[in-house]
């Protein structure tokens, strides 16, 4: 397998810990998105969104989206198993995910950040605010879900980790390095540092990859 990867995106984290959890080690290609390379035309041939992550397949094929990575790698992989066996319980983890994933993510990637000063011209802290702004709005929600819900245990939901953990440390990170205030959110925090504490998790961080700057 090849990862097309770039150690500050989020969605290019998720696919990190993902493949740490099955124990699997793909070719990396670092694709620098602050200075444009995936709109570079050999990176586009490879995935016409200009986006990482991508995977391609040891059969060649080519995947992006990150939870559609992650859903054939747990199709392909499925030990450790990232989603619940029982239809109500899938459906739990599945909602967290795509709570952070298409909710609250997409307002702060790269591409809108770069809009917003770029085209509408707001200053560097007006879209500071913007950032924390949304993450806030998130968060508050999914810290009544997950601090109110008996099934949360030391991750998301249970004893182990789930596609909802996947998704949501990535976002707690930016939430960080964006000096968000994380004191409203115990249940968030107390799931990102169980999280933190598993190998899979800690070695996918940002600060951990070959590109960091």
């Amino acid at each position: 397998m090849k990862l097309y990867d770039y150690f500050r995106s989020s969605a290019a984290y998720r696919v990190r810990i993902a493949l740490n959890l099955k124990g699997l080690v793909p070719e990396r290609v670092f694709v620098h998105l602050a200075k444009g390379e995936q709109l570079a035309g050999d990176y586009l041939s490879v995935n016409p969104q200009g986006l990482v992550p991508a995977l391609i397949t040891d059969d060649g094929v080519v995947l992006s989206q990150s939870l559609a990575i992650i859903d054939w790698l747990d199709e392909t992989h499925p030990v450790p198993p990232l989603m619940p066996a029982e239809p109500n319980e899938r459906a739990r983890v599945r909602s967290i995910a795509l709570a952070i994933a298409c909710d609250i993510h997409p307002l702060n990637n790269l591409r809108v950040l770069n809009y917003l000063s770029n085209t509408l011209g707001v200053t560097a802290e007006q879209r500071t605010g913007w950032y924390r702004y949304w993450i806030d709005l998130g968060f508050e929600a999914l810290e009544k879900r997950l601090a109110g819900d008996p099934r949360t245990g030391p991750f998301c939901h249970g004893q182990s980790p789930t596609l909802a953990d996947v998704c949501l440390v990535p976002q707690v990170a930016n939430a960080r390095r964006f000096h968000v205030d994380l004191s409203p959110y115990p249940a968030i925090v107390h799931i990102d540092a169980a999280c933190a504490a598993l190998p899979a998790f800690a070695d996918a961080a940002p600060a951990r990859q070959p590109d960091a700057e």
